[in-house]
């Protein structure tokens, strides 16, 4: 499943004509730029996974910006034996892990968002207020329910339901078995009150946006970090 990015209309319509391998094939060959479309193309996902662990926004933008620079700093080593999407989704994972699991982590993941970057900003084509403020509110109190799932359900909840992908996707990308995914996403759907998952069915796609101008915030930062690394180099 391929993920819509988040990108420009220029990097849009070129990332439209490549594939990750062929973008990946690219980059080493010396177009670091086109390292962008790659960004664009998964800030979502990442965003989510990296937000259903840590469960702070500026973390999981921390996470992002490492996970990229990792995943360029060792283009070498993607094999193409899976997608780059789970190569890259993997990385995140690991990372988001390793940073929770430092001292006073848990302490720190205070969030506060405001503006377009407000996570229960909602597009609606439908101009009706009281429409709009019922699915604001729908989606809202998924994002309360997600969040208040054990980390392990979670994870797989935003993988499988949220993000969209597969049984094997998403048991590639947290390197347990396809059984453990289905069972991990059954007692998540058995957490969340029935009624709940009924009313979000429309809008669960929409959860957790990661918005443009965190997108640029986000690729920004790598590109930044790319160039110390390469001016740090021998």
């Amino acid at each position: 499943m391929q993920a819509e990015d988040c990108g420009t209309c220029t990097c849009r319509e070129l990332g439209q004509a490549l594939s990750d391998v062929e973008v990946v094939r690219r980059v080493r060959e010396g177009e670091t730029a086109l390292f962008e479309i790659l960004m664009r193309r998964y800030n979502q996902r990442l965003y989510r996974v990296a937000r259903a662990i840590l469960k702070d926004d500026a973390e999981a933008e921390d996470v992002m910006q490492q996970a990229y620079l990792n995943a360029y700093m060792h283009l070498d080593q993607f094999a193409e034996r899976a997608a780059f999407s789970t190569w890259l989704t993997k990385i995140a994972v690991y990372e988001a892990i390793a940073r929770s699991a430092r001292p006073g982590a848990a302490a720190s993941r205070t969030s506060v968002e405001s503006g377009e970057d407000a996570m229960v900003h909602i597009q609606d084509s439908q101009p009706d207020p009281e429409h709009q403020a019922f699915a604001t509110e729908l989606r809202s109190l998924l994002e309360s329910a997600v969040e208040g799932l054990p980390e392990p359900h979670r994870i797989v909840f935003t993988l499988r339901q949220i993000e969209g992908l597969s049984t094997t996707e998403t048991a590639e990308c947290l390197d347990i078995s396809e059984e453990n995914v289905k069972t991990r996403l059954h007692r998540a759907r058995a957490l969340l009150r029935a009624d709940l998952l009924a009313r979000a069915g429309a809008v669960t796609s929409g959860a957790f946006q990661f918005h443009l101008s965190r997108c640029n915030r986000v690729v920004a930062g790598v590109f930044e970090k790319i160039s110390a690394a390469r001016e740090g180099s021998p």
